[in-house]
């Protein structure tokens, strides 16, 4: 019984230890070539744009952005080639409300807070990206809002 017990225990502190080297770390190292990247603010809320200069799309998928205390898939934009762009609900658009609540339906809840797993400033953001299936995390500084 002890030997079972023992077994169970060096598992335990053998995950637990393997657990610790899968810590969350800034890429130095841009997983791409970025433009200058800037957000406006529209009917729905926060529109995050991302311009890529270049990226190995076959080797780095470019996956969600962490920004203004919130998280959004990026998205490539059909209209611009090479532009990832994210969309931050924040409820800002027309509501409908009415005492039947058959007729608020279709009315789009403004999005969550999510928090970033690093500290930023509010013209930062963290870009969410996998490469060799690895998930990995690269800072962008200096976003700028546009009109």
């Amino acid at each position: 019984m002890t030997k079972i017990l023992f077994f169970f225990a060096a598992i335990f502190t053998l995950a637990l230890f393997a657990s610790c080297g899968s810590n969350k770390d800034l890429q130095e190292r841009a997983p791409a070539q970025f433009s200058d990247v800037y957000y406006t603010y529209n009917s729905d809320g926060i529109e995050l744009n991302i311009p890529v200069v270049s990226i190995q799309d076959q080797l780095i998928s470019l996956d969600a952005v962490y920004f203004h205390g919130m998280k959004s898939a990026l998205k490539k934009s059909e209209e611009q080639a090479n532009l990832y762009v994210a969309n931050f609900r924040m409820g800002m658009g027309d509501t409908v409300m009415h005492e039947d609540p058959e007729e608020e339906y279709g009315n789009t809840p403004p999005q969550l807070p999510e928090e970033s797993p690093f500290s930023i400033e509010k013209d930062e953001a963290i870009i969410v990206f996998t490469q060799d299936d690895k998930i990995k995390y690269y800072k962008l500084t200096g976003i700028v809002e546009k009109d």
